[in-house]
């Protein structure tokens, strides 16, 4: 085999997600793939001629977690946080319903949590808007048991002075300056997911699977109800320290909604079923 074949195969054999950060065709993401240790020089302050001007115009998808901080911080219900701040959205190649940030209808379609001063809500931010401008990506290999590598690439927006300051920082110093790191640690379930879903090509889940898939991404008030007010707990083995703790944790309550989806969409492992009369007539309905 000719090497222009060996690496044509190689080049096939991978699938990169990245997120979408372009606004313009002015618009780059540098070609280059970065490491924790690499470094770049940025800052975003008040002073800087561009500031908030990224905080419009972007279509900004929330992951569970990051609704669950918005949520809390606005000290509102999720139907309220729904019905004010959220968009449905099918996601392109999975096909399955997302929440994606509703903004002002203004001429610049601005976020509705940015003023002059800043992001009313910094602390809770979305981890997309944490990220910026660094992105994260994935390479995967198609054959599921060859792993996978992430790494990081820089956006660099037409507009952005930032770049032109003289804070430098590694990607690694970044992240936890930006706490990056428990935002891609609770989502990450959410995320393998979405990933394991678009591998199996433009199929769309029958709509029960859809509505699970929704919930437990948007709606962990109505989770807990269906956790601890419907048989669940008479079908999977949770122990009961467990149970105790997501009656009031809503992150831990979060990591069971990932394990049980994992089950119900693609009979993953991931929770222990009980060895009940119960469990065994569902079985045999399967």
């Amino acid at each position: 085999m000719s090497d222009k074949k060996k690496k044509k195969e190689k080049m096939e054999s991978v699938d990169i997600e990245v997120p979408a950060f372009k606004k313009s065709e002015a618009d780059k993401v540098v070609p280059v793939k970065l490491t924790g240790s690499s470094k770049f020089k940025f800052r975003c302050h008040k002073g800087v001629k561009c500031f908030t001007a990224c905080c419009s115009n972007v279509n900004i998808a929330l992951p569970p977690y990051d609704i669950m901080r918005i949520k809390k911080r606005l000290g509102i219900s999720t139907a309220e946080f729904l019905e004010k701040y959220g968009n449905i959205q099918i996601l392109d190649k999975t096909l399955l319903p997302v929440i994606t940030l509703k903004m002002r209808d203004d001429e610049k379609k601005s976020c509705p949590f940015v003023t002059p001063d800043g992001c009313t809500i910094y602390e809770d931010r979305p981890n997309i808007c944490r990220y910026y401008p660094v992105g994260m990506a994935t390479l995967r290999k198609q054959d599921s048991g060859a792993g996978k590598d992430e790494f990081y690439f820089m956006v660099k927006e037409e507009h952005c002075k930032g770049f032109e300051e003289d804070k430098e920082w590694t990607i690694d110093e970044w992240r936890r300056d930006q706490e990056a790191d428990l935002y891609d640690e609770m989502n990450r379930g959410w995320m393998e997911i979405l990933i394991k879903k678009k591998s199996f090509g433009p199929h769309e889940f029958p709509e029960n699977k859809n509505k699970m898939f929704f919930m437990v991404s948007t709606d962990l008030d109505a989770f807990r109800v269906f956790v601890l007010d419907s048989s669940f707990l008479n079908v999977y083995d949770i122990p009961a320290e467990r149970v105790e703790k997501i009656r009031t944790d809503d992150a831990e309550l979060l990591k069971l909604g990932y394990e049980w989806l994992k089950t119900a969409l693609f009979a993953e492992d991931t929770l222990q079923l009980r060895d009940t009369e119960e469990v065994a007539a569902r079985r045999a309905k399967v």
